[in-house]
């Protein structure tokens, strides 16, 4: 890696001891608290998972990319080998998971013997794997234009990590079949689940896994009137989405 690749990650993402490992403190920073959404099994929220002054420097690193140079250019993917910086926001992800109260034994990376599963609320086995992440999407969001309700392609593996910047937006979850799993003694199936709000602020991550990830949608609705928080409408700008998964593994 060049002298001026490792500033960029060293301004995104703070000092190393060794130029790869990330200094993202001990798990106790209230800003890497991982919030479980209660309502979704395997839905987690880091609000402040970038601190604003490494926000920027993420942004102008992807500007610096040229993906977005051109008005009609609102998407970029990569597979395989990504971007130093995606790898590196990989490796913090990981970091900021094992060091969190939700892993209760240490988890030692690409050995899964002997893991307690049920020591961990994160899914263990997503956090040992190798890479972590092989395919990331970014996406450039005008005010008014979001994403309809989807759940991610099958032929991506478990465990979707998706960091927000620039504008705050709410994202909405709901049931694949649109209805609750259990059924009344009649047969009748119960009523409609309500969507499931969950805001998001520039900087904010969340992590998808398990029915999080297989058996709820989301969506994200920001024509007028749909972008609301605690009864206010939210301010639209520009919103940047960068989207980590893994590919399957074809046999």
């Amino acid at each position: 890696m060049d002298a001026t690749n490792e500033e960029i990650l060293r301004q995104v993402f703070g000092d190393s001891s060794d130029g790869e490992d990330l200094e993202l403190g001990d798990g106790s920073d209230p800003s890497h608290c991982w919030e479980p959404i209660k309502e979704i099994k395997g839905l987690w929220l880091c609000r402040d998972f970038l601190p604003p002054q490494r926000q920027s420097s993420l942004l102008s690193t992807i500007q610096n990319e040229g993906w977005f140079t051109e008005a009609s250019h609102n998407q970029a993917m990569r597979f395989g080998d990504l971007p130093s910086w995606a790898t590196e926001l990989s490796h913090s992800i990981r970091k900021v998971v094992l060091a969190s109260d939700f892993v209760l034994e240490p988890i030692v990376l690409g050995n899964t013997d002997n893991v307690n599963e049920n020591a961990c609320s994160f899914p263990s086995d997503l956090f040992c794997r190798e890479p972590l992440f092989d395919q990331l999407i970014l996406n450039s969001y005008q005010p008014g234009e979001g994403i309809c309700a989807h759940i991610d392609l099958m032929r991506f593996e478990d465990g979707i990590a998706i960091l927000s910047l620039e504008s705050s937006c709410v994202m909405h979850f709901s049931p694949v079949d649109g209805t609750s799993r259990d059924s009344l003694m009649d047969g009748e199936k119960d009523p409609p689940l309500a969507k499931i709000p969950v805001y998001l602020t520039p900087g904010s991550l969340i992590f998808m896994s398990g029915e999080a990830r297989y058996l709820w949608k989301h969506e994200i609705n920001r024509m007028p009137g749909f972008q609301k928080w605690e009864g206010e409408e939210l301010n639209q700008k520009r919103r940047i989405s960068i989207t980590l998964r893994k590919l399957c593994q074809v046999e």
